[in-house]
């Protein structure tokens, strides 16, 4: 068979790729309907922040899209597409609002594969006065609305299966490491700075093979990876819940114990799908938690992006919160059993 060399044939707006897409685009369309039905029946109030920032995030290993911004007197300045609506909708939150929710297109550089696009949706919601378990809870009837509205009673993804319908599975971080790879997580874990080589000499005994300048949380994120997420959310969803503290910038500490930090992943079929937080209001802390982030970006990238002043302002005027940003797209290939995050994108980039 002669492959086809037409200009154009394998576009997305190529007729016959376009009509295999197609039952997937739809597909989307209801999902998106029933979420915004189910945060309406809620009491959640949609927003609609800006995509231009003056910081884009403070997160290491998330990278921005940059422009500049032009005055009518010709000074310029440096604005960022958004990686998350996050800092906007907490200075929403610092105004008053109590339940928000926003369906955000955000963008991402360096970030393409099967799960990757560097434009994709976010849906982000925060609950103001709530404990962060409250999200959890949020997150297994989002499911069902995604199923339902698909019209399955199945999500699938590369072999692997869940019923989205079951309720989630709740696991910790360190019993994940104790139980998929056999190590004792927070014996690495002092009240100070984590043990490096602790965690290493555990890792190697684990068969997983670490570089001699990695960090703790480079080590950490390679456990994770290599032995964790993939066996997470078979059968039934899974809610990996209580990060160390390290791996959580914008989340509060847990009560229960300072070493981890009320934060969760929501997994399924192995991919994870959404990230929540019982968030950090103290303004101090998070500034000096921004910087260190940024210190660690310049060290490894060369560069940094600005903290947002006006988001550490309003911080100290904010309730105390939750909030979980979740992959659409992600919950639309799962729902329709997608292999490719452009099969759920009405216009994928080239």
């Amino acid at each position: 068979m002669i492959a086809d060399k037409t200009p154009g044939s394998s576009a997305f707006w190529a007729p016959h790729v376009h009509a295999d897409r197609r039952p997937f685009l739809l597909a989307r369309g209801r999902v998106v309907a029933a979420l915004r039905g189910w945060f309406a029946a809620n009491d959640f109030v949609e927003v609609e922040t800006g995509t231009l920032q003056v910081s884009p995030g403070n997160e290491t290993h998330l990278h921005a899209f940059a422009t500049r911004l032009m005055a009518p007197d010709g000074a310029s300045s440096t604005l960022y597409l958004r990686t998350s609506p996050e800092f906007a909708c907490k200075k929403l939150l610092a105004a008053g609002e109590r339940c928000i929710v926003e369906f955000a297109k955000v963008f991402r550089n360096r970030e393409r594969g099967a799960l990757h696009a560097p434009e994709f949706t976010l849906v982000e919601w925060y609950r103001a006065g709530e404990p962060y378990q409250a999200l959890m809870n949020d997150c297994a009837a989002i499911l069902a609305q995604a199923a339902q509205a698909a019209g399955t009673r199945q999500f699938s993804f590369r072999g692997r299966t869940a019923d989205p319908l079951a309720e989630p599975e709740r696991l910790s971080v360190a019993d994940a490491f104790e139980r998929l790879a056999g190590i004792d997580l927070l014996a690495t874990l002092g009240r100070g700075e984590p043990d490096r080589e602790r965690l290493a000499g555990a890792a190697v005994a684990a068969g997983i093979r670490i570089a001699d300048d990695d960090s703790w949380g480079d080590i950490f994120s390679r456990v994770l990876v290599e032995r964790i997420e993939r066996q997470l959310g078979i059968g039934r969803a899974t809610i990996l819940d209580e990060y160390p503290a390290g791996q959580a910038a914008l989340a509060r500490p847990s009560p229960k114990d300072p070493r981890v930090a009320e934060r969760f992943e929501l997994y399924v079929c192995g991919v994870e799908i959404a990230n929540g937080f019982g968030e950090l209001t103290d303004p101090a802390e998070q500034r000096r938690r921004l910087e260190q982030e940024m210190e660690e970006k310049q060290r490894r990238y060369g560069e940094r992006y600005p903290l947002d002043e006006d988001f550490l302002a309003a911080l100290a005027q904010m309730p105390e919160a939750c909030g979980i940003a979740l992959g659409l797209d992600r919950l639309v290939m799962l729902a329709t059993g997608a292999s490719h995050i452009d099969q759920v994108l009405w216009t994928p980039m080239a």
